[in-house]
């Protein structure tokens, strides 16, 4: 197989809006959960450490989450079919992409230092630029259509 065929392939499973995630973000991620024959939802809120293949389609981010003094990690594939929503809450000034660090770190020394950012603009930027090709196709089929009727 050629790289192209396998280049499309990927393309095909990766989603058309995915907001844009960094290290050092503070996120929600809401994923779906099979129990038995029923979906649930599910919330997991905490600190990227590292970003993976962010142009692939297996791009993934791992988060982490210190709860009952127990450090809990989980990794997520941002174009899982899986994984419902992903929401920044807070944005924080690092210098590289994977905090490992911050494993051996508790309390104040754990804490990143805040950046401001548009919270609004950051969450619906990509989904903005994925509907809007969207909403312009029909016109385009509409104006092709209507000689075809005349």
């Amino acid at each position: 197989m050629s790289f192209s065929i396998l280049k499309q392939i990927g393309d095909a499973q990766k989603k058309k809006a995915v907001v844009d995630v960094r290290s050092g973000d503070t996120v929600k991620v809401t994923q779906k959960i099979k129990e038995g024959d029923k979906f649930r939802l599910q919330v997991f809120e905490g600190v990227v450490i590292r970003v993976e293949r962010k142009e692939s389609h297996t791009a993934r981010i791992f988060v982490r989450k210190v709860t009952s003094g127990v450090g809990v990690e989980k990794s997520f594939l941002l174009h899982s079919p899986l994984v419902e929503k992903i929401e920044i809450t807070k944005r924080s000034k690092v210098r590289r992409n994977n905090l490992s660090y911050l494993r051996a770190r508790s309390g104040k020394s754990a804490r990143l230092s805040a950046k401001d950012f548009d919270r609004a603009a950051v969450n619906t930027l990509k989904a903005d630029e994925a509907e809007a090709p969207a909403a312009e196709a029909p016109k385009a089929e509409e104006a092709a259509e209507a000689p075809a009727e005349a």
